[in-house]
């Protein structure tokens, strides 16, 4: 590929689309962070319409709908899913409890059209598979809030791939050193780091460059974690068949940071292709400091030159006002989501085979868990 053949453009795609209609009624499950802090502030900055929450602290549930007014609190979720002015739930509770209230809400197929669940969407691929087929039966479409796919830098990097300015993906990496905020539901799940945080950085992977056709993972535990668990510190490598290699290097410990030491917090990424290279930062580890994250990249069919687009906008909360928007649409257009169930099931999927692959120390092709399911 030469630059002749590429009619090259910096107006780089990397807003979502946004919904004709943003008045549907949108009943939110959960007073946690993500809902309270991200979720609403999101909704709130994009239009939509968020209409009720439910809570089973009735205090809380009346802080939120004061501080973002929100008309309607439940103490039940379930008699906010019999609210027929709702049309979309955001469902925003841990990944066991996700299905049981998947089962009440396919109940209510008469007025609720859309779902959108937070990942992980289940616990297992199992459950997430469970997940997907009731709503598939009861006609209600259901998106995933894999919002890393929203990060501003994520699709800018997905603009230039498809454009070519990169060429052929040669080797994809991300270097996370941070410490998430562990939630106290956290300790039954009997996971930590896979399923939480690595599963946007496997999502991401698929987004960007398809499927992989294996993993290969190794985990060891966190030393800060003092729960049981095995996925603390997770280093693992995807082969893609067209030679493509992406790895990450997920460190939720960091060194002994908190203990006393010095540090670094950052969240690094590279794309290398045979015409080009990307790298980027992503904000998030500066929560609740506003950050944007950040993409620079350089090619060949332009050579002599870097790029450094830079945006206002941030991750948190402002990329979730895609993994909603993407649904409305959806929704709008009568076709799957962006980040639909059935697509997130291959998320799923992949983050089991990098289970297997760890507990037992061999490269483990995703197709393994979606044929045994």
């Amino acid at each position: 590929m030469t630059s002749d053949d590429v009619l090259f453009d910096l107006k780089l795609e990397y807003l979502p689309k946004m919904p004709k209609n943003k008045d549907v009624g949108i009943g939110c499950i959960g007073a946690g962070f993500i809902m309270s802090d991200v979720h609403l502030v999101a909704y709130r900055d994009a239009g939509f319409n968020p209409v009720a929450i439910a809570t089973r602290n009735q205090e809380r549930a009346q802080e939120i709908a004061d501080r973002h007014s929100l008309p309607k609190i439940y103490n039940d979720y379930r008699e906010l899913l019999d609210d027929t002015s709702i049309e979309v739930v955001d469902i925003a509770v841990p990944p066991d409890i996700q299905l049981s209230v998947i089962r009440e809400v396919v109940k209510r197929k008469d007025h609720i059209r859309g779902v959108l669940a937070q990942k992980p969407i289940a616990r297992d691929y199992a459950e997430a598979k469970e997940i997907v087929q009731l709503c598939e039966e009861a006609g209600i479409t259901l998106g995933v809030n894999q919002n890393m796919r929203f990060d501003h830098s994520m699709r800018a990097c997905k603009f230039i791939i498809d454009k070519g300015y990169l060429g052929q993906p040669v080797l994809a990496t991300i270097d996370m050193r941070a410490i998430p905020h562990w939630m106290p539901w956290q300790e039954r799940q009997g996971f930590v780091s896979l399923r939480m945080m690595s599963i946007h950085h496997l999502d991401i992977f698929r987004y960007l460059f398809g499927d992989p056709d294996r993993i290969f993972a190794s985990f060891r535990p966190d030393p800060r974690t003092k729960f049981e668990h095995e996925d603390g510190i997770c280093l693992y490598i995807l082969e893609y068949d067209t030679g493509l290699r992406a790895s990450a290097w997920d460190d939720v410990w960091t060194g002994p940071i908190r203990e006393g030491s010095e540090g670094e917090i950052y969240l690094n990424w590279r794309v290398h292709g045979d015409a080009g290279l990307a790298k980027g930062t992503i904000g998030w580890p500066k929560f609740p400091c506003p950050t944007p994250s950040t993409l620079d990249f350089t090619t060949k069919l332009r050579p002599g030159y870097w790029f450094q687009p830079r945006w206002p906008e941030v991750w948190f909360p402002d990329a979730f006002q895609g993994t909603m928007a993407q649904l409305l649409i959806a929704l709008e257009e009568g076709r799957e989501p962006e980040i639909s169930g059935a697509d997130n099931l291959k998320t799923m999927a992949l983050i089991d085979a990098g289970y297997l692959s760890a507990k037992e120390h061999r490269a483990v092709s995703p197709l393994e868990i979606l044929n045994k399911g």
